[in-house]
């Protein structure tokens, strides 16, 4: 983990941080989540986490879904800014570390076939390919993009 990722400590994210997300959602995604998105997830008692910059404010987070005895990964996002300094892989460590508090065998996540720098990052954080979601995700001109599936095993 980068010096940058060390001196962010994991908090909760709350309703009163979505403000704040939306940019970064905008900028980062030709499909971003919405301030519906965020409030389904907090009123339907997901769990959400984020790294904050004292002076930049909400810098990365993500948003977690527990599915009988598997976790899974609904959104993550680091702000552009911020980007290639390990902040990803510390909220995913956190994740992990949720997962196992939780009782849960696995972390369970898609990404688009196109996101290739994430693909990196959760092949490095350990995930696999266990299968492919064919026109999962809306894409540009009303055309849709396949999902690889990734799971992450606990043990």
């Amino acid at each position: 983990m980068s010096e940058m990722a060390q001196q962010f400590a994991v908090s909760r994210l709350t309703l009163a941080d979505v403000d704040g997300l939306l940019p970064i959602e905008q900028q980062l995604y030709s499909h971003p989540w919405t301030r519906g998105n965020f409030t389904d997830s907090f009123t339907s008692g997901y769990d959400a986490f984020c790294l904050r910059d004292p002076d930049a404010g909400v810098i990365a987070y993500c948003v977690v879904m527990a599915v009988v005895d598997e976790l899974h990964l609904l959104n993550i996002t680091v702000a552009s800014s911020f980007q290639g300094q390990g902040l990803a892989r510390q909220l995913l460590d956190h994740v992990f570390s949720h997962a196992a508090q939780s009782g849960m065998e696995s972390v369970l996540l898609e990404v688009r076939v196109s996101n290739l720098r994430a693909i990196q990052v959760y092949q490095q954080a350990g995930f696999v390919e266990i299968g492919r979601r064919k026109a999962y995700y809306p894409a540009q001109s009303n055309t849709r993009e396949d999902a690889i599936v990734m799971r992450r095993s606990q043990g």
